[in-house]
């Protein structure tokens, strides 16, 4: 059974960084495309970046980009988002997910996530 677990979510100020972790487990081959979103309250899920299977191509939406960036763990089983330069506008829920898909070119067949992690920007 696929599993997402996300974690390092917290609250920040404004200009800070986080580093947010998601692990996969119950792949039966090598670890699909991951992608994170986030969800705001009373906003619909914004798709902000993602990392093919072989981590040669990477997604950034443009809110993002610039200041956050998608990588692999050596595990290759565990991605991360590091988020620098934060900004009050990315206090959301964090997710990550998988449409058990290689590549990142059809974001809306990532179907399925974890938990998620919370990450409030506040002064």
């Amino acid at each position: 059974q696929v599993q997402l677990v996300e974690s390092g979510g917290g609250l920040v100020q404004p200009g800070g960084s986080l580093r947010l972790s998601c692990v996969a487990s119950g792949f039966t081959s090598n670890t699909p495309a991951i992608l994170w979103f986030r969800q705001a309250p009373g906003k619909e899920r914004e798709d902000m970046s993602c990392i093919s299977s072989n981590d040669i191509t990477t997604y950034y939406a443009d809110s993002v980009k610039g200041r956050f960036t998608i990588s692999r763990g050596n595990s290759k089983n565990t991605v991360y988002l590091q988020m620098d330069f934060i900004e009050l506008e990315d206090t959301a829920v964090y997710y990550c997910a998988t449409g058990g898909t290689y590549g990142c070119y059809d974001l809306d067949a990532f179907d399925t996530w974890g938990q998620g992690t919370l990450v409030t920007v506040s002064s």
